[in-house]
């Protein structure tokens, strides 16, 4: 067996030979994923191709026990470790260079209890695999746009998605957590058991430890009414006016995200569109079937659309229209995030000077509406804080080519700077690229201490630190 070079949390080095592996090849059931192995590189590559981290080691875990022997390797060494789940991660903090990953995509078991209208979900589960297996129960689980996203790190950042309006934010309907803490115990987190950390863990990232079992509240989601519709950029300014006021008071049955987008070329929407500008609301109405139609007539009679696919769908229909069509995984990617409470004209005309020129057919800019039913819960309920805001805003440079990596960078931060002043400060950290400190302490805003505090109860020397890190408090 060869040995390699991993980084401990002092980044000092030390070597990982036969005698030092042989803890984990004696006592795990999944697979160890070495530089030496021939799936090395599959098993280090996840969803945004800017990311080439090189890590020492993975463990591809099959059970808890895993998770459990290769958190008390980490620790024993003070190794570098990272978490991997879904795979999602945009900044890349999934991987570690030189550090351990803790691979949780093998555990993928679901179990729905259809008469408490509950999901059991295991921690490497996409959002895809809960709605096959929900869907069929006439339930679903408030989650995020893109089927492909995973469970884990969605859930732990705060969820927003399609039913967010209706249902709340995922960890809203989160009722419980099985996670492996820093000193390798398991515990459940609830409002009745480490209550502590069940607040934490609802927003706070996977600072805390790694949840391998998530229990969730479904929702009677079937049929839905909704698809995007696309109308020629030189309408976007009547069409973001209209939605910048329409959203605050819509029916919460009713959600529909904004964005600016180029159709792709070779995509199966109308070649005529191929690489035209425009912008779009793709909607989800959960409301009564039959009231749809009327509802829509408003929506349908504004300005010229240039392509309407609203209609009754399955909802993951809905959940995986985007998976392939626009966002393939593979692609560059570079994100930048703030939460907006208003859109003033001054916004919009900077909206519409950026949204008008992206620089590759795959950049964007979404404004994501979390009000309605997210503004139920207080603030200092749960450690996502922003329960005060309309809108949860992303702009991506995104493009399939490496060489355009720095233009659509550039493009991303450029429109985030001029725009960042009218926002309400901070970012959801399912957005963010590594950006400091400053920035992470400003998306909790007033909860960041107490997160610091529950940070220095579970994970004192802060093993969980390859995220959007929480310092323990001293």
């Amino acid at each position: 067996m060869e040995s390699y070079n991993a980084l401990t949390l002092n980044e000092e080095r030390l070597t990982l030979d036969k005698e030092n592996l042989e803890e984990l090849t004696g006592n795990i059931r999944g697979e160890i994923v070495t530089p030496g192995s021939d799936n090395y590189n599959d098993a280090r590559t996840i969803y945004n191709a800017m990311i080439d981290k090189k890590p020492a080691l993975i463990v591809k875990c099959s059970n808890v026990a895993d998770v459990i022997t290769s958190v008390n390797y980490a620790r024993e060494r003070d190794l570098l470790t990272a978490v991997r789940c879904g795979g999602h991660n945009g900044a890349g903090l999934a991987l570690a260079d030189d550090g351990l990953v803790i691979d949780l995509s093998e555990m993928n078991g679901i179990r729905v209890d259809a008469d408490a209208k509950t999901v059991q979900v295991e921690g490497g589960c996409t959002w895809g695999e809960v709605d096959h297996a929900t869907h069929p129960f006439g339930l679903a689980v408030p989650s995020g746009i893109i089927s492909t996203t995973g469970v884990s790190g969605l859930t732990l950042g705060g969820g927003h998605g399609y039913l967010s309006r209706k249902y709340g934010l995922t960890v809203d309907n989160l009722l419980e957590a099985d996670v492996v803490l820093a000193d390798g115990r398991m515990v459940t987190a609830s409002e009745d058991e480490n209550e502590d950390l069940f607040w934490a863990i609802r927003g706070g990232g996977g600072n805390f430890g790694i949840v391998t079992s998530f229990l969730f509240q479904a929702h009677p989601v079937d049929t839905i009414y909704g698809g995007p519709i696309i109308w020629p950029i030189d309408q976007a300014d009547e069409i973001l006016r209209w939605y910048r006021d329409f959203i605050k008071d819509a029916p919460e049955d009713l959600y529909g995200w904004f964005g600016f987008h180029r159709v792709p070329t070779g995509s199966p929407l109308p070649e005529e569109l191929h690489g035209k500008h425009g912008c779009v609301i793709t909607w989800c109405y959960t409301g009564p079937m039959e009231e749809a139609e009327e509802l829509f007539k408003p929506i349908r009679a504004l300005g010229t659309p240039v392509l309407d696919m609203a209609g009754k769908m399955p909802y993951p229909a809905l959940q995986s229209m985007f998976d392939e069509m626009f966002y393939p995984p593979g692609l560059q990617w570079y994100w930048k995030a703030d939460f907006v409470k208003e859109i003033s004209d001054q916004a919009l005309n900077l909206h519409k000077a950026y949204g008008s020129d992206l620089p590759t057919e795959r950049c964007t800019m979404h404004l994501y509406p979390i009000n309605g039913a997210v503004h139920k819960v207080d603030e200092n309920e749960t450690a996502f804080r922003f329960r005060d805001v309309t809108w949860s805003r992303v702009i991506v440079g995104v493009d399939s080519d490496p060489a355009n990596a720095e233009r659509i960078s550039h493009w991303a931060k450029e429109y985030w700077e001029a725009l960042h002043p009218h926002s309400a400060g901070g970012g959801y950290v399912n957005f963010m690229m590594e950006e400091g400190q400053d920035r992470i302490e400003a998306t909790y805003r007033g909860n960041y201490e107490r997160l610091q505090t529950v940070k220095a109860k579970y994970d004192p020397d802060n093993l969980f630190r390859v995220n959007q890190n929480i310092e323990p408090k001293s």
